[in-house]
């Protein structure tokens, strides 16, 4: 398993979601092990499913921001108005760094490996995290969203 780098297509595709009968085979849950395990060895705070050349509706984050760490067929159901800027950076784009303005905090609906539907409110880096994830399911790059880029 290796993380595809910009400008590989694949990362500017959307994502699909995923089916019960998906998400149960022990085959989909051995490949949620191996992203977390290459998302820990890189080094990364989160690893979306596009960024290993699959698209489909599934991304882990480091279990240290929350203990779960996967977020399969996620759905931002809130946002805030409050925004915060932080520099962002990717697995996928090596080296390059920049400020990007997020919501301060969301509300996200996802089913867990078990299935299960849960619902979580974050606010932070936490949040920070699953907003870039997520974007990656939608085929966009924190370099879309970069302060100060040039269009």
């Amino acid at each position: 398993m290796k993380i595809f780098k910009y400008p590989n297509l694949i990362l500017r595709k959307k994502s699909k979601q995923l089916t019960s009968e998906e998400i149960n085979n022990p085959k989909f849950k051995r490949l949620v092990l191996k992203m977390q395990k290459l998302m820990k060895k890189t080094d990364g705070a989160g690893l979306a499913a596009p960024q290993i050349g699959k698209n489909i509706c599934l991304f882990a984050i480091d279990s240290k921001l929350y203990q779960t760490g996967y977020f399969i067929n996620p759905i931002l159901i809130e946002r805030s108005i409050a925004l915060n800027t932080a520099e962002e950076g990717c697995l996928s784009l090596p080296n390059i760094f920049g400020q990007v303005v997020r919501c301060n905090e969301i509300k996200i609906k996802f089913k867990n490996l078990e299935n299960q539907n849960l619902v979580l409110t974050a606010e932070g880096l936490l949040a920070r995290v699953i907003q870039h994830e997520m974007d990656h399911l939608d085929g966009v790059l924190f370099i879309d969203k970069m302060e100060g880029k040039q269009n």
